[in-house]
Formats: C-alpha cells, structure tokens, sequence
C-alpha cells in the first residue's frame, strides 16, 4: 500500500477521493483539471486516487504523477474489489474536513468542486451536497432509462428524495463519512446511508460531459444488482434495530391464518367430518410452521442486536457536532 502524504504535514481543508479502473487515457487530465480548480481557491487540499486493480497502466501512471504532486495520495489495490470498496479505501485515508467524490471519467467536471466545499462551509445546515446531473449527456437510452427508474424507486422506498443518486460529484462533512461503512455495492445507496447517519442533504446541479476517452464500465446487469442491494438498503435502514418487526410481522401474518384453518378443521373433526384429505390441513401446518420459523429467526436477531450493541461496536445513535457560533452585529 502506498502512503498518501508525510503524517506530520498539517491535514488539509479538503479530500478529494477518486476511485479509478482503467482510466489511464484521462489520469492525467483529471489530475491537472482537479489542480486547477482548487488552485483558484484559498482551501488547501489532497487528492486521493485509488486504483481498484486497474490492468491498462493506471497505477503505474498514477505513480508517476504523484512522484511529483505532493498533494497527489495515490492508493492501489492489490486486485479489482469494486467501487464500494475503493472509496471506502478512499475515505479511511482522506484527511480534510471536507470529502468530495467523483468518477475518474472526466464526466464529472472537476471545475465544480469549489462550489460544494463553500457551501458546506457557507452553510451549517447542511451536511451533505449530491451532484444532480440535470443536462445529462449519456445519449444511450439503455442507461438513462434504467437510471431514471431507479433514482423514483429509490426515492420512494427509502425516503430520500433525490433526482439522481448516480452522480458520483458529491461533498459530505467528515463526521458523517466516518459514520458510514462501504461493502459489497453500498455505494449507490450513500445518501441513504449518510440520512441514516443524521446527515441534512441538499442536491445541486452539476455539470456533466460525454465520455470522450476509455470505455464505460456500466451495462444494462447493473439494473438486476441495483435492484438486490435496493431489498437490502431497505432493509437495512428499516429493521436494522428491530429485526424482530420484520421476521417476526411476516410471522404473524402467516402463523394468523395457519391458525384459524387449523382451528376450524378442528371443530369439523369434532364434528365428525373426516379432514386428513383436506388440502387446508396441509396449508395451515405449513403457515404455522413458517411462521413460528419467522417468529423464531426475529428473535435471534433481537438478541444477536443487543450483544452487538452491549459490545460497543456500533453507537445506536450520534450527535451532531455543535456548529460554530454566528457572529452577532454589534450592540447600539
């Protein structure tokens, strides 16, 4: 692994972390379009590239260009572990009070950046800013619609309304980066993750051009995935702290009706009917079944809940940090 800057260099106001795959065509382009942008302002700033197992030469070439950029943090991997992965490398080395992200395609213009960073510094209700690609120029129907879909369905089952979840131009204040934990594909979901968190978002406008170099690195499977991870991001965000009222609800609404089948089979056999040929026998023993199985899988995940948090692994909630006082005009 490869260390980003001397620990004794002071911290900087802001990381930018950017996670590459094969980008060796815009590398250095991108490198010099983010010097610009933040050169032009009084933040000072660190770049934190991480190659995510790269085969075309971009680690070798982000090498190269940090070897004279001491602001340049470049971070390879040893294979390609994904997105989710490469910025959570990112993030557990970005050292600035403000953490900007963005794609290494040169899609996301990095001219865009100052902008986010004064309004989180402008600004302290709010913790988080999501790039919205509203004049997107991604001509391909087979993306724009599969994304349009997406960002609806998303907004609607997790209740953080945005237009476009995909940009990847986003700033977040450095408490709530550090209340989120990446794997697996989570990346789609951060601002779902950073509410989650206690984060106040707001969206933006950003600019956003056509790729001109290298190949784009998404396809319509994507869609499948997306909708997965979407089952566990709700999840997730709705019963992690109560598996009990999701196992044990789905238990109820089966263990219910197995019940009352079994009780009015019950009262024929009393009766006198004969009821072993009865296809409601079989279906009421098999509702009652899985809902006790239900009933019984919530529980183990309330208790498997309290160790976890009798551990202290997770806190069960944060504070949010106290904003610095305003100014107040001078007395008459």
């Amino acid at each position: 692994m490869i260390p980003h800057a001397d620990d004794a260099d002071p911290d900087p106001d802001v990381s930018i972390v950017i996670p590459l795959y094969d980008e060796v065509e815009n590398l250095a382009d991108l490198v010099e379009r983010v010097r610009e942008a933040m050169s032009a302002t009084h933040h000072s700033f660190e770049l934190v590239c991480v190659d995510d197992g790269s085969t075309d030469g971009t680690d070798r070439l982000l090498l190269d260009l940090a070897g004279t950029r001491p602001w340049l943090a470049p971070v390879v991997l040893a294979r390609n572990y994904g997105q989710s992965t490469a910025l959570q490398a990112g993030f557990e080395r970005a050292r600035g009070r403000y953490i900007v992200t963005l794609d290494g395609d040169l899609q996301n213009d990095p001219a865009d950046i100052p902008a986010l960073v004064d309004r989180l510094e402008s600004d302290p209700d709010v913790d988080m800013i999501s790039g919205w690609r509203e004049q997107r120029q991604d001509k391909a129907l087979s993306r724009r619609l599969p994304s349009a879909i997406a960002n609806r369905l998303i907004s609607r089952l997790t209740g953080v309304h945005l237009h476009d979840y995909g940009c990847a131009l986003k700033a977040y204040r450095r408490h709530i980066i550090e209340r989120i934990s990446l794997y697996g594909e989570l990346h789609r979901f951060i601002p779902s993750l950073a509410k989650e968190a206690g984060a106040r978002i707001v969206e933006v406008p950003v600019r956003h051009h056509a790729r001109t170099r290298g190949k784009s690195k998404y396809g319509i499977d994507r869609t499948f995935r997306v909708i997965l991870d979407l089952i566990l991001i709700v999840f997730f965000l709705r019963f992690r702290q109560r598996p009990l009222h999701a196992f044990g609800g789905l238990g109820l609404w089966m263990l219910t009706p197995g019940l009352g089948m079994l009780g009015w089979l019950l009262v024929l056999k009393l009766a006198g009917e004969d009821i072993g040929q009865r296809p409601m026998l079989l279906a009421g023993v098999i509702l009652v079944l899985a809902g006790m199985q239900l009933i019984v899988a919530g529980l183990t995940g309330e208790l498997l809940i309290r160790l976890y948090h009798a551990g202290g692994l997770r806190p069960q909630y944060h504070v949010r940090p106290a904003a610095p006082p305003r100014s107040l005009p001078p007395a008459r």
